[in-house]
């Protein structure tokens, strides 16, 4: 399975750390991920750290914790926001 530019397995997860100017645009970014997991019925797992990075982490946890077409899917939305 090919994933989206940037994004890299850990263990179970799909995941990728994204860095912006500030605390606001870090929080900004995580409200906009909200809708598109609302939307798919799929959450990632979100850490804000070092006051303006954010970790995405994305796992299928029906199939077991395990990288699905689902978590990529959700990746490539991801991408288009920092766009």
């Amino acid at each position: 399975m090919e994933y989206p530019k940037g994004w890299k397995e850990e263990e179970s997860f799909l995941v990728k750390v994204f860095e912006f100017n500030n605390f606001v645009e870090a929080v900004d970014f995580v409200n906009k991920i909200v809708p598109l997991a609302e939307d798919m019925g799929h959450h990632p797992d979100l850490e804000i750290f070092s006051y303006k990075k954010v970790r995405v982490k994305l796992t299928t946890h029906d199939e077991g914790n395990k990288i699905t077409e689902k978590d990529t899917e959700l990746a490539e939305k991801i991408e288009k926001i920092t766009l």
